[in-house]
């Protein structure tokens, strides 16, 4: 496809184009471009219309006085749809103007009534404060007295009274509501006896686990509201997301109207596909993304266009601004132009970058998805994706946030070499044209559920006509009854116990506790935090750990205290972990035979851990050591779906033993690639390990194979004539968040995309692009996967065709 590049241009959108001019005549081996798609998005106008006739005179004025001439259409429809009592959803692009959506009715209503209250409620400390100063500019331009507050973790205790008595807005996030708001209502009688509207926005990064927790909050929410004799409405906003009403209905328990068609004006855009060149075509071996997505971003940054850089996980976010900063920040004075942003940096450090975007001096920022929300960071020129998010959503999301205003902008998505990415550089119409991704919650997972009853019954007896989501809550509150928390009396349960329930419920991960890093080079001081999840792959000891290009020495890991020490060392490599994963099935609530094999979804305990690590050297990739670990274990229930590969569909294969096994764990990279794409969620929703039907443990984790054996690893046993091996993907979230379930039903779709993607590549003996590099899958891994496919998608044994039989009708074989 020509891409249209020969348009004249203002000299900034020049400078874009001739960059992407640039990346699209390079080539690698052969003649493959390394410019697989570019689509031109033209720009599209503003739609318009008058102020509502209602709208107080007060802020129609203050509009007039800020430039408004009037209303985009999607901000007058979210208007008249509150002003008729209505719980709205508006799901409109990146910088259309929706936070006027849900200010003008509550600003309106304040002006109309001054007892009137709203709760805002925004997911991330950061977000929350960037639209205090938003809203306190609004209610400036009023010159009304609407006292307008934030409350979380970082308000002054002796602050917190004032706010309550005064604030007529509330300015949190859901972590707050949990733990500081709702087990406090007594304090709060004013704000939720005049609570008239919850505004909820970023609804879409209120999915998963952290969503199924927030649901349960907005039930106790609602309850503590009914107890005090208000019912607020709903006004949540959104980006792109393909079911915004259920999933707002299924947050806030409350029938929504949508709001979908956006008035705004949007800037021309680019969007571009690089796939880096091959680098090795016998192995299939593609330049490393990293090193591409640097070589890309200096392309934009060394003409002096600002630009973000989203890198997919922390490690890579430093290793990317070491680097850019290496490569920028050699002149006097440029030290900061380029800065790093993701969870862990201190809060001050992180207003510092926002402002530095918003006002210029910071030239490039590489950040996690952390920076993917709506925080004001100015006008960018340039996005650049390193490696596809994991979600078309996120995607889109991420390239819209460069050229939020107006005028010209580019993102350019830096495929790697997983399945994944391969798929969608190769086929990008599948990528333009997919539908955006579903947000999926499950508040009524037992584990969830439990816990938010136990923190409601802190907050009010409940009584026996009560309902709490979709289980027996009876059943609930009478084991929590033998558990000895609460008491009942008559029709009432009432909490008993000395402890606060809140306090032991995290809303993002397993455990509340971080792990806090403290630098001892020096005078000892904290420079960062880990969230507990992260802490054994990031800082275990001997790690490298690296903050703003920075590198630190992990000199002691304290589990106990959660508290890491590290040393300042100037050293060329970084750290990666290895981690284990060992899956025990529970319970099967479904199991098919199929073609060849069987497909099962169930209940699964997972057990992981951080076994190992390589020592990875700056800029080649090397591995230049490996190191082993003992780190405490994780353990979790939760649900999987599982391909069975029949004892005599593997003793079929024309292959010896070990070849065997290296084709299941090739399989098992394919597998877990491609249900991320197929199911349409986040890549670390999903986690993917192996298990043996047969007798004895088949210890074949892709992780202890990278260790090597002989070299510092451990020998994997060998299966045996009656291997049966499980290949498991299981919801990565203790209780599941309801994956394996529409897994179960692609089962056909991913087992037969993943044959045709093995077939296509060319690589001889496998590669990061198809079933894992060569020297990790073992050198017949990619054919012994396809083998393997073959044989459980077209069915040639009798005997098993019988086994199968067998399975589907409960007969011992």
């Amino acid at each position: 496809m020509k891409p249209p590049l020969a348009l004249a241009r203002a000299d900034g959108e020049e400078t874009l184009l001739a960059v992407l001019k640039g990346l699209e005549i390079q080539r690698t081996l052969g003649a493959e471009p390394v410019l697989t798609a570019l689509r031109h998005f033209p720009a599209e106008p503003a739609r318009v219309v008058d102020f509502p006739e209602e709208l107080h005179p007060k802020l129609r004025e203050s509009l007039l006085g800020r430039g408004y001439r009037g209303l985009y259409t999607h901000q007058r429809e979210a208007y008249e749809l509150v002003q008729e009592g209505k719980d709205v959803v508006v799901v409109t692009p990146t910088a259309s103007g929706k936070t006027l959506c849900y200010n003008l009715p509550v600003l309106d209503r304040m002006l109309k009534d001054p007892d009137a209250r709203a709760l805002y409620l925004f997911p991330t400390k950061a977000l929350a404060q960037d639209q205090l100063a938003e809203l306190s500019a609004a209610i400036e331009a009023l010159g009304k007295d609407v006292a307008t507050f934030t409350y979380d973790g970082d308000t002054p205790q002796d602050a917190r009274p004032s706010i309550r008595a005064r604030a007529h807005v509330v300015i949190t996030n859901p972590d707050m509501l949990h733990k500081g708001i709702l087990p406090h209502h007594t304090k709060w009688v004013k704000l939720l006896e005049n609570l008239r509207y919850v505004v909820v926005d970023e609804l879409h990064s209120l999915r998963g686990v952290y969503g199924s927790h927030v649901a349960n909050i907005f039930r106790r929410l609602r309850r503590l509201c009914e107890f005090y004799g208000s019912r607020p409405q709903f006004v949540c906003a959104s980006a792109t997301i393909g079911n915004p009403k259920e999933l707002a209905e299924a947050l806030t328990g409350r029938e929504m109207t949508l709001v979908e068609r956006s008035g705004a004006p949007r800037g021309e855009r680019y969007f571009a596909i690089y796939n880096p060149p091959v680098v090795n075509r016998q192995l299939g071996i593609r330049r490393s993304a990293l090193n591409a997505a640097r070589d890309v971003s200096l392309s934009f940054l060394g003409q002096g266009l600002q630009t973000i850089v989203f890198a997919p996980s922390r490690l890579a976010t430093e290793v990317l601004v070491t680097y850019l900063k290496e490569a920028l920040e050699r002149r006097p004075g440029s030290e900061g132009i380029v800065r790093g942003y993701r969870g862990g940096y201190l809060p001050l450090k992180r207003r510092e970058i926002e402002k530095g975007l918003r006002e210029g001096s910071v030239l490039g920022v590489v950040s996690t998805n952390a920076l993917e929300l709506g925080i004001d960071i100015g006008s960018l020129d340039a996005a650049v994706l390193v490696g596809y998010p994991g979600s078309v959503a996120s995607a889109w999301q991420q390239a819209g946030r460069a050229g939020r205003r107006t005028g010209t902008s580019v993102a350019v998505l830096v495929a790697n070499s997983t399945p994944l990415n391969q798929f969608i550089a190769k086929n990008p119409d599948y990528f333009f044209g997919a539908p955006v991704e579903e947000g999926r919650i499950n508040p009524d997972n037992l584990q969830i559920l439990v816990n938010h009853v136990k923190c409601a019954a802190f907050e009010l007896p409940f009584v026996g006509s009560e309902t709490f989501g979709g289980e027996d809550l009876g059943e609930i509150l009478r084991f929590l009854e033998e558990e000895k928390v609460l008491h009942r009396a008559g029709e009432r349960w009432h909490w008993t116990s000395e402890s606060y329930p809140a306090d032991a419920v995290s809303l993002r991960s397993v455990s509340s506790d971080n792990f806090v890093v403290q630098d001892v080079t020096a005078e000892p001081r904290i420079i960062a935090e880990v969230d507990y999840d992260s802490a054994p792959s990031m800082v275990h000891e001997k790690a490298v750990y690296i903050l703003e290009g920075r590198t630190y020495f992990v000199e002691r890991y304290d589990h106990q205290e959660r508290r890491v020490h590290v040393r300042e060392a100037d050293v060329d490599y970084y750290t990666d972990a290895i981690t284990t994963t060992k899956v025990r099935i529970l319970e099967r609530f479904a199991e098919e035979a199929r073609r060849n094999g069987r497909r099962s979804h169930g209940e699964v305990h997972v057990t992981s851990q951080v076994v190992g690590f390589k020592k990875i050297k700056f800029h080649t990739n090397e591995n230049v050591g490996a190191g082993e670990l003992t780190m405490p274990e994780n353990e979790m229930h939760t649900t999987a779906w599982w391909l069975t590969v029949p004892r005599e569909v593997m003793c079929g294969l024309p292959y010896g033993r070990e070849e065997r096994r290296d084709g299941v764990v090739a399989l098992s990279y394919t597998l877990g690639q491609l249900a991320a794409l197929f199911l349409m969620c986040d890549r670390h929703d999903l986690g993917v390990a192996l298990g043996d039907n047969g007798q004895g443990e088949a210890r074949i984790e892709r992780g202890l194979r990278r260790l090597g054996a002989g070299k510092g690893g451990r020998d994997e046993p060998l299966p045996g004539e009656d291997y049966e091996p499980n290949v498991f993907v299981y919801d990565a979230y203790p209780g599941g968040i309801g994956l394996s379930e529409p897994l179960y039903r692609l089962h056909d779709r991913l087992l037969e995309e993943s044959r045709a993607l093995i077939a296509a590549c060319p690589c001889a003996d496998g590669c990061p692009s198809c079933v894992g590099p060569a020297g990790e899958a073992g050198s017949s891994g990619k054919a012994v996967a396809l083998a393997i496919l073959e044989a459980v998608l077209h069915p040639r044994n009798p005997s098993v065709a019988d086994s199968e039989e067998s399975v589907r009708s409960g007969r011992p074989r």
